[in-house]
């Protein structure tokens, strides 16, 4: 139940011929979202899903979901782009993510982090009949896409909705991604969005995502 990205962004042929497929984009914040929706615009009609509970603070996670919403606004995009801010609840992350608190990033923690995230968004585009679902996540180079791609095709076997494999940081994705954060003025946190993960930005001076 998953297909993924030929070279350019182009998807792979799965979708019907002559339709315009839609597709349901889990977004993290809005750098990430900017290189992903410029990929993928041309091929689908998207719905933005922002539902990142693994978010530290109500002040970031709003101030995340604004600049999602703002580039969204400025940014123009073949197809339609439509956005769906989830209610914070920072009790469904800590919940999952408790037994694995203090995991070094990338390991347990942060897959039960993507199977939560990614478990909504597959729910949420079998309740609305999409297509497909996808997640932005695998722009940023602290993402381990193998693992991204394995939790999706998993859900979608589950929910029977296809996954959109991607990395969407080769072909210079992330780099891509600074230059629209430049264009739009868009803010790049300094971290991933759970506690943990500021931490780690502390200690090791990460650039931001």
């Amino acid at each position: 139940m998953a297909f993924g990205l030929q070279t350019g962004c182009e998807p792979d042929a799965m979708l019907q011929p002559g339709e315009m497929p839609r597709l349901l984009l889990h977004c993290c914040c809005a750098p990430c979202g900017g290189y992903a929706l410029e990929c993928l615009s041309p091929f689908f009609e998207i719905t933005v899903l922002f539902y990142n509970p693994n978010i530290n603070t109500h002040e970031e996670y709003n101030k995340r979901a604004e600049e999602l919403k703002k580039l969204t606004v400025l940014a123009e995009y073949p197809n339609s782009v439509d956005t769906v801010i989830s209610d914070y609840d920072s009790a469904e992350f800590e919940t999952i993510a408790m037994p694995f608190w203090d995991d070094a990033e990338g390991g347990r923690r942060c897959r039960a982090c993507f199977e939560l995230r990614l478990g909504q968004a597959a729910r949420c585009a079998g309740k609305g009949g999409y297509d497909a679902f996808a997640t932005t996540l695998s722009v940023s180079p602290h993402k381990n896409s193998s693992m991204l791609n394995e939790v999706g095709s998993i859900l979608a076997e589950v929910t029977g909705v296809k996954y959109l494999s991607s990395d969407f940081k080769k072909n210079n994705g992330y780099l891509r991604s600074i230059e629209l954060s430049k264009k739009y003025d868009l803010y790049r946190q300094r971290y991933c969005g759970c506690a943990p993960s500021v931490k780690r930005a502390h200690a090791v001076g990460v650039d931001g995502r």
